[in-house]
């Protein structure tokens, strides 16, 4: 993947006037990360938002480019950093990129942790419904890094995958799973032990698998 821009920033209202930490920046310099994240970027709600787990958002531009198609008439604010995201990169798809997958970006090493699970806070700054519904139901979440290695990174380059250790974990493959009306038992608890995959959504993972273990058999 090439990054073509880093973005960091610090809680801002909305046009309703809740704070958000959807608002970013655009960097230029090296950046300093540390395993909470990119050092200038903060979260107006820490209990949902950020933490290692959650230190850096990557949202690819052809993503976008998707938006920009389903909604023509905000296609002129669908740009890089507008949702939130720290890392913008060209290539990059759901599809191809999976859970544990590490990458070399400077000195730092990133493991992705889990898909970004979309939230009121993009409609709301959008001024749109609906189209945190649309990023969901089409995959087109980016996904979250923790930093197993901090240290300086560039603004632009490249972030080279140096690890896979669950191919076929792919991001569309983990919300494949988690969209079924009811998903194998046995499925639902080998994703929630994949090598990387953010403590929260294994949890989630195990929790379907015991109610669903616990529901009688159906036709």
């Amino acid at each position: 993947m090439t990054l073509q821009s880093v973005y960091t920033g610090g809680p801002g209202p909305l046009p309703d006037g809740r704070p958000s930490g959807i608002y970013k920046t655009l960097r230029d310099t090296p950046l300093t990360v540390t395993t909470l994240g990119i050092q200038g970027d903060h979260q107006a709600d820490p209990r949902v938002h950020g933490g290692p787990d959650k230190a850096i958002h990557l949202f690819p531009r052809e993503n976008y480019r998707a938006l920009a198609t389903a909604f023509p008439h905000l296609a002129t604010r669908l740009v890089p950093g507008m949702l939130g995201e720290n890392l913008s990169t060209a290539g990059g798809d759901q599809a191809a990129v999976c859970i544990g997958d590490r990458y070399a970006w400077g000195e730092v090493v990133l493991e992705l942790s889990q898909p970004r699970r979309p939230c009121w806070k993009i409609d709301a700054r959008l001024e749109q419904d609906g189209v945190a519904a649309y990023v969901a139901e089409q995959g087109l979440t980016g996904w979250y890094f923790r930093v197993l290695r901090g240290g300086l990174a560039p603004a632009r380059g490249q972030l080279t995958l140096v690890a896979r250790p669950n191919p076929g974990a792919t991001l569309t493959a983990l919300a494949d799973l988690m969209g079924q009306h009811r998903p194998s038992i046995g499925a639902l608890e080998a994703a929630a032990r994949w090598p990387g995959l953010a403590g929260d959504v294994a949890r989630r993972l195990r929790q379907r698998a015991d109610w669903l273990g616990h529901q009688p058999e159906t036709d």
